[in-house]
This record gives C-alpha cells, structure tokens and sequence, in this order.
C-alpha cells in the first residue's frame, strides 16, 4: 500500500486527492511543520530533497509531485489519468504537468525580492513578464478545453489546481473576473467529490488527527 507522507499546509494533499480520484487505498503519515513553517527533521530524513510531496510504495520512496502522480496513475492507477503519448493533447498534457513549478518560481522570486526591490530590475521585469505570460497561457487554454490535459480531466489538472487556490496563501495573483475561463476552471474541479474530500483530510485547512 503506498504511504503519503504528508507534511501539513503544503502540495501533498494532491496526492491524496489522486488516490481519492483513482479510489484507491493509502496510508496517510502527518508531519507538522515547525515553529519556522518549515518541514521537521523527521520529514527532511525521508528523502534526499526533503520536499513534500513524498510518498513510499513498498522500497521505493519518492519526491516530486510531477513524478509521484505519474507513477501512481501509470503503475497503480492503469493510467485513468494520464494522458497518452498516442493522444493530440500530449503535448498540452506534458506542458501543464510543468505549470505548477513555472508559476511557483515565479512568485518565490518576488517574495525574495521583496516589497523594498526595484520593481524595473531585470530579474523583477523579467519574472513578471513570465508570471503575466503564464496566466495568460492559461486563460487562453482553458478558452478553448474545458481541461488543461485535454477534453477529460487528467493528472494535469491535480498538478495545477495547488497554484490557483492554495498559492493565494503567499501572496499569488487572485483567480477572478479578470481570468474568466480560469475562474470557472476553478470552481468546475473543486466541486468535484474526490476533490473536496480530500481537502477535508489533507488540505490547508484540514486538521491533524487526533489533534
């Protein structure tokens, strides 16, 4: 059975909500983060990288959002959300499965800059510039596909749906009337009944049990 090691408030409940979707069994292991927000020695021990999400199935243990709800849909899952190779939306199905990392480091980057940065500096116009872009892409796929992976809802959207609800937490762009597609993308996937028990188990707002 694979365990999610699940680090609270943070990317990790998508895995859940991939296990949810798929009706699949799982063990949920709950980390706190530490007075400093950050992931606990215990969690930073499970891998290398110390990021969440990280899952174990039998020996393997894995990081890496992208590539954990991959392997799941792929190897335990028969590949219900995925999209294959063979399929005209591969290509949008392989972009939005990165999306989620692009507009991340968009955002960390201003909030290391700071209120106090030059807002014309290079590395500011040029992170805006593609944070801009990436909305826009967005908006403009969700237009024209009523999923980002495709016509069917797919892994692509589990990825990306952390960005435009939970991200808003730090401070990134608000999903409304200024992204209309987006905005009811939005509110189409998290009516969804894996979604929204899943938020109830491992989301922001989701509390420890026994606590």
């Amino acid at each position: 059975m694979i365990t999610i090691h699940h680090l609270g408030v943070s990317q990790s409940d998508r895995i859940v909500w991939l296990m949810e979707e798929l009706g699949l069994p799982y063990e949920l292991k709950w980390y706190d983060r530490g007075e400093d927000f950050l992931a606990p020695p215990e969690y930073r021990s499970l891998h290398p990288a110390g990021t969440a999400p990280i899952i174990t199935d039998g020996d393997l243990v894995l990081a890496e959002s992208t590539a954990i709800v991959e392997y799941i849909s792929r190897r335990h899952g028969g590949g219900r959300l995925s999209v294959s190779p063979d399929s005209p939306d591969y290509p949008h199905y392989l972009f939005w499965m990165q999306f989620n990392n692009n507009l991340q480091t968009a955002l960390f980057v201003k909030m290391a800059a700071g209120q106090e940065a030059d807002p014309a500096s290079l590395i500011l116009t040029t992170t805006q510039r593609r944070e801009d872009g990436l909305y826009r892409a967005l908006e403009e796929r969700l237009a024209a596909s009523d999923y980002l992976g495709g016509p069917e809802f797919s892994c692509a959207d589990i990825m990306s749906i952390f960005n435009l609800t939970s991200l808003g937490m730090l401070g990134a762009r608000e999903i409304n009337d200024s992204l209309p597609a987006t905005k009811a993308y939005v509110e189409r996937v998290t009516a969804r009944p894996a979604y929204q028990k899943a938020m109830e188990i491992a989301g922001p707002g989701a509390v420890k049990p026994g606590a």
